[in-house]
């Protein structure tokens, strides 16, 4: 199961109290303060692990908590700090406060590390507050609260390629051709219900990775059919491929469909409608209207994307699309780096 979004409780550890103590030693009559510092309490760390792919290990955990600090002791002994907390979510996780909507941290690398509740001070023991005019102070002081704080997760995947389209365009068997991904394969809308990841050899130790987003309909941007719960899975992606069924099965209008899809991105977000884009018509083994297939062209044209024909039954096609796509996300880098140098 793939869980995107979850909420979770952190909570650090508190700090030791500190201790008001005396040296009571045989021959010292005038021993002076002993009392040892408070730990500190273990904070809540966040880090970002390859080997998580998915929030649904939070869902059945949600409260994370630090080790509190040890209380100091006599004889100027200080309390032993308290364990932090790990908590391993996977690359592309977005870290918000629940209570004010505010980001706090977002992950995009593996090892990166996030403190989302800093533990408690330890407190300071009475050996702490000796001068040379108060020599026998008789008072200490308590340890810190650590923070606390529930905090919003959300998943937005991290991939190169974002596969979008109407449910049934053909999105999951693209990915199962030219990826060792296998995701669920039917004849029926919706089948598709949660994001994939594909990785794509593209030879000479060179890959990318694609992401096949669950099918969108007329309104996802407003929640409607699987709604914008994965259309935040695209905004990541450095490239989209707009998958339409050109067949007769659809019963649908090729270029009615690919104005829609992009109106939905457009009103998710602006800059998504954007992105490069290459537009796929899929499907062309079942293909039986040539007009269909002209009009979508001639609409891909007007709007100045690149245009592929493809059947992942056959694999007509599908290695052409592959190189197109490589050769974008080299472009795609190249531009990156002109702009970071700029």
């Amino acid at each position: 199961m793939f869980l995107d979004r979850v909420k979770i409780r952190v909570k650090a550890g508190d700090g030791g109290n500190g201790v008001t103590a005396f040296r009571r030693e045989k021959f010292v009559p005038r021993g002076g303060p002993s009392g040892g510092d408070g730990g500190v309490g273990g904070s809540v760390w966040m880090e970002a692990s390859e080997g998580v792919n998915t929030l649904l290990h939070l869902r059945y955990n949600p409260e994370h908590k630090g080790e509190r600090g040890r209380h100091g002791e006599g004889s100027n002994r200080s309390g032993k700090d308290g364990a932090d907390a790990i908590v391993k979510v996977p690359v592309g996780t977005q870290v918000y406060n629940a209570d004010t909507g505010d980001l706090m941290f977002d992950f995009t690398e593996p090892g990166q590390r996030f403190c989302a509740a800093k533990g408690g001070k330890g407190g300071w023991g009475n050996a702490h507050f000796a001068t040379p005019t108060k020599q026998a102070p008789k008072y200490h002081y308590d340890g810190r609260p650590g923070e606390e704080r529930e905090l919003q997760l959300e998943l937005k995947l991290i991939a190169d390629v974002g596969l979008v389209g109407f449910p049934n365009a053909g999105k999951s068997t693209l990915i199962s051709v030219i990826s060792a991904a296998k995701p669920k394969i039917a004849d029926y809308p919706f089948t598709t219900l949660e994001p994939n990841l594909g990785v794509v050899d593209i030879g000479d130790f060179r890959t990318f990775v694609v992401a096949d987003i669950p099918g969108l309909i007329e309104g996802a941007s407003d929640g409607a059919g699987l709604g914008d719960r994965f259309l935040r899975h695209v905004e990541r992606t450095k490239l989209i491929l707009h998958l339409v069924d050109v067949s007769e099965f659809s019963g649908r209008d090729p270029v009615e469909d690919y104005e829609i899809i992009n109106r939905e991105l457009a009103n998710y977000d602006v800059d998504l409608a954007k992105r490069p884009q290459i537009v796929v018509a899929t499907k062309l083994d079942i293909l039986e209207d040539e007009d269909k297939l002209a009009a979508l062209r001639k609409r891909a044209k007007k709007d100045k994307k690149e245009f592929y024909e493809i059947s992942s039954a056959s694999q007509k096609g599908v290695k052409e699309l592959v190189n197109a796509v490589t050769v974008k996300l080299d472009a795609i880098a190249e531009e990156e780096i002109e702009i970071t140098v700029a």
